[in-house]
């Protein structure tokens, strides 16, 4: 479905299937670890999660829940692949999409913590936005995606 790596190619993955949703996270724990204004992860089964060269090392850094999350890594130019939360742990696998060959392939489904949002920074018309993290009652999530994580959940 998508392909993607590192910035010196050491460690290439490719998505099987869709992504459950997309989100855009402006929290300053995602922009600390990303040094840039947000992340955007696709969360997407980790056993759809295929990698194609190369082993990423996983390193475990803080998060604001204070459970930490696992970051896998190229070893060679260590960029931030995917993450594991503690809710589904390996499981689940959020991937950067400005990680994959086509990001642009990938929008936002949902926009989160704007609360710190940088000043600067417009969200586009459309797209759902929240000051933290939306209620689960809020839709963003399509049917199948719902399905799909009470299943991973399950599992």
């Amino acid at each position: 479905m998508a392909e993607g790596g590192c910035t010196c190619g050491a460690v290439r993955y490719a998505l099987t299937s869709e992504p459950m949703v997309v989100h855009c996270c402006h929290c300053t724990d995602c922009q600390t670890e990303t040094g840039s204004a947000f992340v955007i992860n696709a969360v997407i089964e980790s056993d759809r999660v295929t990698v194609l060269a190369g082993t990423p090392d996983y390193v475990m850094t803080p998060s604001a829940s204070g459970k930490g999350q696992e970051i896998a890594r190229c070893p060679c130019c260590r960029v931030a692949l995917w993450s594991h939360y503690a809710n589904s742990g390996r499981k689940s696998s959020f991937v950067r999409v400005g990680t994959l060959d086509d990001p642009g392939a990938m929008p936002p489904d949902v926009h989160i913590f704007t609360r710190s949002k940088l000043p600067w920074v417009t969200l586009p018309e459309g797209v759902p936005a929240f000051e933290i993290f939306y209620p689960t009652s809020e839709g963003i999530w399509s049917d199948v995606g719902r399905t799909r994580w009470k299943a991973l959940l399950a599992a």
